[in-house]
């Protein structure tokens, strides 16, 4: 593979870890920039699964201030994670056919996702009565660790959100506390990954790279980028790999 392309691939891993680490869905990055270099979406799904791991990693030991007192929550619902995520990863090799069909119209689930996620935000604020029931709260991290384990964009947001209704905690303490379960989820699908699927070494060990450097950024800085405009740029990427997968397919 060319240096640019690798150069690329870098470049692409270091903003999908910033991102990751603050918003979420930085999948929607480093996924379309592998499939723009020729590689199938199912090796580009599994490669970039296990790139972003270590980027996962970095963003939550950024976060590490905001998850003092919670390593008992921690534990507990990454437990949850890892079954859910190995089911997700063992769907994906499974039925590859399946997801090579259905992806365009993952792709697009995670950029509604995105784009509902600021009305979620304010819905958690305003919420006064009441939370999620730890049976409720406990079956929405299985069943989203599922998706997160088969596709995995967009599952930052949807754990901030299940997290911030059944959790009595401040946004930024959740936030870290979805940045391990994200990558307790990742980690737990690449291993099997690396096992049971073909697997892009040269993307993996760079994107791997790049998203940690670009996770401890986002750590550090991404509190004062507005959110909304790191939402708007991943939601344009994710529209259009979304249309030129649905066209080309």
């Amino acid at each position: 593979m060319p240096f640019s392309h690798y150069l690329f691939i870098a470049l692409a891993g270091m903003g999908a870890g910033f991102v990751n680490t603050v918003v979420g869905s930085g999948t929607l990055i480093t996924f379309p920039t592998l499939l723009s270099l020729g590689y199938s979406p199912l090796v580009a799904n599994v490669s970039n699964t296990l790139g972003l791991v270590p980027g996962s990693a970095s963003g939550a030991y950024g976060y590490r201030k905001e998850l003092q007192g919670q390593k008992g929550r921690s534990i507990r619902l990454s437990l949850v994670a890892i079954v859910g995520g190995s089911i997700g990863a063992v769907l994906l090799v499974l039925f590859p056919g399946a997801f090579q069909q259905i992806v365009p119209y993952l792709v697009l689930a995670a950029v509604c996702l995105m784009i509902i996620q600021p009305k979620v935000s304010v819905y958690v604020a305003n919420r006064k009565n009441g939370r999620l029931g730890a049976g409720i709260l406990y079956s929405g991290v299985f069943l989203t660790a599922i998706y997160g384990g088969y596709f995995g964009a967009a599952q930052g947001v949807v754990l901030i959100a299940l997290l911030a209704i059944g959790i009595e905690e401040s946004l930024q303490r959740l936030n870290a506390l979805k940045n391990v379960l994200a990558g307790v989820v990742n980690g737990t699908a690449a291993v099997l990954f690396i096992f049971i699927t073909h697997i892009a070494y040269g993307p993996v060990f760079t994107i791997a790279i790049s998203s940690i450097i670009g996770a401890q950024i986002g750590a550090r800085v991404g509190r004062k980028i507005p959110s909304q405009v790191l939402r708007g740029v991943v939601v344009v990427v994710g529209i259009a790999v979304a249309l030129k997968l649905i066209i080309s397919g």
